[in-house]
């Protein structure tokens, strides 16, 4: 393995950036695609984008998930094609052009002609897609983009057109008049879930407007309400409730008779007699009766029942009073004057109350104004009552740029929204206008131009959806959804009510609709290829696009003289393309059918939340209404990445870091791990915070690298120490290890690999980083640091070896389970790795997901994790005394009652909680009692939704239980309280410490989590002190070596000296310490501590340093590099008794580089040394010179 950098040092955006350049250089991406060739096909689905954008957080999210689900599915056995999409037609391409050519009217198209335009729309569809390209892949997602699918291919076009005319062939289609969401800004109709793509809350007009009754003799007038003043001027009549009772009122102060719902008189504005103004403040009369209206927006003012009160407040009566009283029944037929004359030529069967059940009374006067072209209900309701007829000649004064035309004289040209206020003076004038406010509500906008939508009547082509709406929700069940709620609330309820589907469009830019029809509309014929449109028209199209087929006839079969069949002008939807993406990127049914028919539905599919009334939807449908299948099999549905402060993400505000630069400074790997482990993958919103990123790299990647660079740090020392090179040992030899750290850490390591493949079987993302999380801490801070003697060498070359190659094979395995998730990172750290491995994949994303390979080891997990939190509760006891880790305590006692993990706190792991908390003895106690009283409590946030009023009487016995029968509970698991089974998770068992009798409370404490007791003995300990001083010895040694830039690996020996005359320190225990404790302090720091006196004069001096204040002394420690050290007289033996020549033999022995030494030594441990005019020498490591003045003195101590 190569050396590498310290965390501080390791760039991950400069690393990553290496790793592209390997996966350029091994073709990886593609050399993967070849290596599972023929392994069972994962179908996934990837919902184009528009590229006349640039990717946001919301893209880069759904990517990256896209990227980890099928970067699994390859390394588990499947061959996965990702081939990018783009989204080329529509709305988001056509406003773009009508901004550059500032096209405002249909006619400034055809004035263009319809060529040059499309070939504008053309010419911007790929503007973005290299940065796109860089953007995603700069992600590390693999996605072939040079194989792309367009929606603007011809192949893509004709699969779109097959889809088209099976529904035509299924009786599914249909050509209707129906009033529809209309966009003013893109000049065409929106379906119903683009409608909802972009609601915005507004203020409107609010007005109610006088009717006069033709033959009421009081002059009574039928009150309406409206938020949308421009639909009155084609009112054609008005709409009451059959079975709702009308109250008819004269209004004091003028005289005039007013008829509303009798629930709805409190609306009706307070007019204040001249005596009353005289002597009171005018109040607000224009908003006194405006309704508070939050719902969706209805222009005729009616809101969702429920919305007001039931019981609305009396008239006022001191502004009317009541005269009169009609059933809605009464009113039907009864004829007004209308408000304009422009529809006057329809009098005959207009301006009249018809009644219909849709009106309500919980808001507006009870009374709708009723204009057939800008509302269903006005449509339908108009046509039920014979006021309009079916057909084209429908009153409809307003075209297709939202202007009024010719036939409302007084308006014409105004846009509709601009002319409300001037409609609104034209009814006041009138003496009609009996109130005007304004009302704030939801209103929808058009999701591409940002403009008001209209509600208008428009003749569109049409996918019945609602003939199969049961097929869908049943189809709907068959699929599995992350989170399950969305699937089962939001989709759902949006399939129940699904309606009809507009999927043509009067615009320019899109696929054609493969219609001809007929001059007497007699005859249609839907083409459903290119060679049927050839064999038909005997025209061969190679372009789809209008500008090319809007000129192709199809001959009447009826004979020449009914001429031909042209096209409809119309295009699709852009939403009905991308619903037939699972087709038209295969060219299916004309290529690939065998792929597409083993392989549908899909396996998966990922978008955000909107997607659920939008690609969602309409895969949904055509596959449903196609095949009578879901379109899809999995499917997560992310949330919308909104920024820090709850808002919308906005270039204008600025309230984001780009995402270039937040890859830049941390990493793609960190910005994935960040999005994945939020709420944003379960379909709630994510605040980004940048710094929610830097957390990644801290708490994850930095000790996951930490783990990684200790093992390669070792792994070299065994080089250096001219070892044999490492070589990882089997694994099956090492689930033998007979210790205890490295059993837990291989079953951890296995658990990490179940748990993952579980999680991602069951597409839940979210739950992998924090078990992760969790796995990286007990791998740096269990594994690693408790076993840092071992894999330093310290124990043995055998011992170091096997601990070196556990750790080895537990970063193996963590890469390759991780290799989804952060593929920069495990590609980088298993490129080192597999040096050490012969014959490996050359990339880490060419190996299998592992097996879970042998059995795990739960007990002993469980018994560390346990150990882990014994060590935490005594470090929080040693925190309230004040007693420091340097200062030795006698005793711990563990209570728990399982006697597997006492037996392992006590045994083979006891080592380490008595290292890590300085501790002599563990004792273990499996009687809960004898240091601990017990007291059961209810989980009152998980049971009182559950048991609700029945909560009370179950806490109440609860509470009661006795100490025996906490116990019984916690060993049974289950128990009835109050006729309600409660489990463990129910009940909250609280341990309370208790002193044994004859024990100060101050010496002694405990600390216990509800699972175990930890009791310290705190009482101090003459004998333990010397322990203590060791201890803080110990620590000031490693600060020096700190100091010094040392690293862990670093090979050093440290020299003490215990200094005498310094004033105010006594030296003769802190001689006796470092005496006493010598073999404690070599085992610490990794080699005997050596007086200063063995210095020798050529040693390498590190650091050294001056301490005092440590066992009442003060003394001095040197760290120095290891120097060869001499056996003097068996050199003198050597050279004859000659002592020149016995320097001679010092000074080239020195002069050479002690690695390249431990290199020459020949299997006997010796080696030559020639000396011109002196002689040859054969000199022998360990006798006649050391590697070190510690492996000499220690040799000497063993001679003597």
């Amino acid at each position: 393995m190569e050396e590498i950098c310290e965390g501080k040092e390791y760039s991950f955006p400069r690393q990553e950036e290496k790793v592209l350049k390997l996966w350029e250089e091994l073709n990886a991406f593609h050399t993967q695609l070849k290596r599972t060739e023929g392994m069972p096909e994962y179908i996934f689905y990837d919902g184009p984008p528009f590229a006349t954008g640039l990717p946001h957080y919301g893209h880069i999210l759904a990517g990256t998930i896209k990227d980890i689900v099928t970067r699994f599915q390859s390394a588990t056995g499947h061959h996965v094609t990702r081939r990018f999409g783009w989204d080329c037609h529509g709305l988001p391409v056509e406003f773009e052009i009508d901004m550059k050519l500032n096209i405002k009217t249909k006619q400034d198209v055809l004035d263009l002609g319809i060529a040059n335009y499309n070939d504008e729309c053309r010419s911007i569809v790929m503007r973005y897609s290299k940065e796109w390209e860089k953007t995603v892949t700069r992600m590390g997602r693999w996605i072939d983009f040079q194989n792309d699918y367009k929606t603007l291919d011809p192949e893509f076009m004709e699969s779109v057109w097959w889809v088209f005319k099976q529904l035509h062939l299924k009786g599914l289609v249909y050509k209707g008049l129906k009033v529809m969401p209309y966009s003013t800004g893109c000049k065409t109709e929106l379906s119903n879930f683009e409608a909802g793509l972009n609601y915005k809350d507004v203020s409107d007009p609010a007005v109610m407007v006088s009717f006069p009754l033709l033959d009421e003799v009081d002059g009574a007038s039928m009150v309406a309400w409206t938020t949308t003043p421009w639909t009155l001027p084609s009112n054609l009549c008005l709409c009451v409730n059959a079975n709702l009772t009308y109250a008819k009122v004269r209004q004091r102060a003028t005289g005039m008779v007013l008829i509303v719902a009798e629930s709805r008189l409190s609306q009706l504005p307070t007019i204040k007699t001249k005596v009353e103004t005289s002597t009171k403040v005018k109040g607000d009369v224009a908003n006194s009766g405006a309704p508070k209206d939050k719902s969706a927006p209805k222009h005729k003012g009616a809101v969702n029942k429920g919305e007001n009160d039931k019981s609305p407040p009396p008239v006022d009566t001191t502004s009317y009073e009541v005269i009169g009283q009609y059933k809605g029944s009464d009113l039907v037929g009864k004829k007004y004057k209308p408000l304009f004359d422009y529809f006057s030529a329809l009098s005959n069967v207009a301006f009249k109350v018809v009644a219909d059940d849709y009106v309500t009374d919980d808001s507006g006067t009870g009374v709708v104004h009723c204009a057939p072209a800008f509302g269903e209900d006005d449509y339908r309701v108009c046509l039920l009552n014979n006021i309009i007829q079916k057909g084209p000649n429908l009153p409809n004064p307003v075209d297709s740029d939202g202007h009024f035309t010719e036939e409302v004289t007084d308006f014409k040209g105004r846009y509709v929204k601009e002319a409300d206020k001037d409609i609104i003076s034209v009814i006041k004038a009138m003496g009609r206008l009996v109130n005007s406010g304004s009302i704030m509500h939801s209103y929808p906008f058009c999701w591409r131009s940002d403009t008001p939508l209209l509600y208008k009547v428009v003749p569109s082509w049409y996918v019945a959806v609602e003939q199969i709406k049961d097929k869908l929700v049943n189809n709907n069940k068959k699929t599995y959804w992350v989170p399950d709620s969305v699937k089962e609330k939001r989709f759902h309820n949006w399939l129940e009510n699904a309606r009809d589907w507009s999927v043509s469009r009067s615009r320019f830019w899109g696929t054609p609709l493969p219609i001809w029809i007929s001059d007497d509309g007699e005859e249609i014929i839907v083409i459903g290829s290119i060679q049927e449109l050839e064999e038909l028209s005997g025209f061969k199209a190679t372009d789809l696009h209008r500008q090319h087929i809007d000129h192709v006839t199809i001959p009447s079969k009826r004979g020449p003289k009914f001429g031909v069949l042209k096209r409809v002008e119309d295009v699709f939807d852009c939403w009905f393309e991308s619903g037939s993406m699972p087709y038209g990127y295969i060219h299916y049914p004309f290529e690939n059918q065998e792929l597409f028919e083993r392989n549908f539905p899909g396996h998966f599919v990922a978008e955000g939340l909107d997607q659920t009334r939008g690609w969602f939807y309409t895969l949904m449908v055509l596959a449903t209404a196609l095949f009578d299948k879901p379109a899809f099999q999995n499917l997560i549905c992310n949330g919308l990445v909104l920024a820090e402060d709850g808002k919308k993400m906005s270039k204008r505000l600025k309230n984001y870091p780009p995402p270039t630069d937040i890859i830049d400074e941390y990493g793609a790997d960190a910005l994935r791990l960040y999005l994945i482990n939020s709420p944003v993958v379960k379909g709630e919103p994510l605040r980004f915070k940048k710094e929610g990123v830097f957390a990644v790299v801290r708490d994850v990647f930095l000790p996951w690298y930490n783990a990684y660079r200790f093992l390669v740090q070792n792994v070299l020392r065994l080089e250096v120490e001219g070892l044999a090179p490492f070589r990882p040992m089997d694994f099956s030899t090492l689930q033998k290890s007979t210790n205890a750290l490295d059993r837990w850490i291989n079953s951890a390591s296995q658990s990490l690999v179940f748990f993952v493949r579980q999680e991602m079987e069951a597409y839940r993302l979210y739950t992998v980083v924090p078990f992760l999380l969790k796995f990286v801490d007990n791998l740096t801070n269990v594994y690693v640091r408790f076993n840092r003697k071992r894999l330093k060498g310290r124990t043995g070359e055998d011992d170091s070896r096997i601990a070196l190659s556990t750790l080895y094979y537990v970063l193996l395995t963590t890469c390759k389970a991780m290799a989804p998730f952060t593929p920069f990172f495990t590609e980088n750290m298993y490129q080192n790795l597999r040096r050490a491995m012969p014959n490996s994949d050359e990339s880490v994303h060419y190996c299998s997901f592992p097996d879970v390979e042998g059995q795990t080891d739960s007990r002993m997990e469980q018994s560390v994790s346990r150990m882990m939190t014994v060590i935490d509760l005594a470090r929080n006891i040693r925190e309230r005394h004040n007693k420091p880790l340097k200062s030795p305590l006698r005793e711990m006692v563990v209570v728990h009652p399982d006697v597997n993990f006492l037996d392992d706190i006590t045994g083979q792991l006891g080592e380490y909680v008595r290292e890590e908390l300085n501790v002599r003895g563990i004792v273990p106690c499996n009687d809960p009692l004898k240091y601990a009283s017990l007291r059961a409590e209810p989980d009152y946030s998980s049971l009182g939704k559950r048991l609700g009023k029945a909560m009370g009487l179950v806490a109440k016995e609860v509470k009661s239980m006795t100490q025996t029968q906490i116990m019984d509970f916690e060993r049974a698991g289950k128990a009835k309280f109050a006729g309600h089974e409660l489990e463990l998770q129910d009940i909250k068992v609280i341990r309370e410490f208790k002193a044994p009798d004859g024990v100060n409370k101050e010496d002694i404490d405990a600390s216990g989590d509800g699972d175990v007791l930890v009791v310290l003995d705190l009482r101090p300990d003459e004998s333990l002190l010397e322990a203590g001083f060791a201890r803080e010895i110990v620590n000031r040694v490693q600060k020096l070596r700190k100091k010094a830039g040392l690293e862990p690996t670093d090979s050093v020996e440290v020299y003490y000296d215990v200094l005498d005359g310094v004033v105010g320190s006594d030296s003769s225990v802190l001689q006796q310490v470092f005496t006493g404790q010598a073999s404690y302090m070599a085992e610490a720091v990794g080699g005997p501590v050596l007086q200063q006196q063995h210095l020798p004069a050529h040693a390498v001096v590190l650091a050294a340093e001056q301490y005092k204040g440590v066992a009442g002394g003060s003394f001095k420690i040197t760290l120095a590099r290891p120097s060869l050290s001499f056996a003097q007289d068996l050199l003198h033996e050597i050279c004859s008794g000659n002592p020149a020549h016995a320097e001679n033999l010092k000074v080239v022995l020195l002069s050479r580089d002690p690695t390249n030494l431990r290199s020459e030594l020949s299997s006997n441990k010796k080696v030559k040394v020639v000396i011109d005019g002196q002689g040859e020498y054969e000199l022998e490591a360990g006798k006649h010179f050391h590697f070190s003045v510690g492996d000499h003195l220690l040799q000497a101590s063993c001679r003597s």
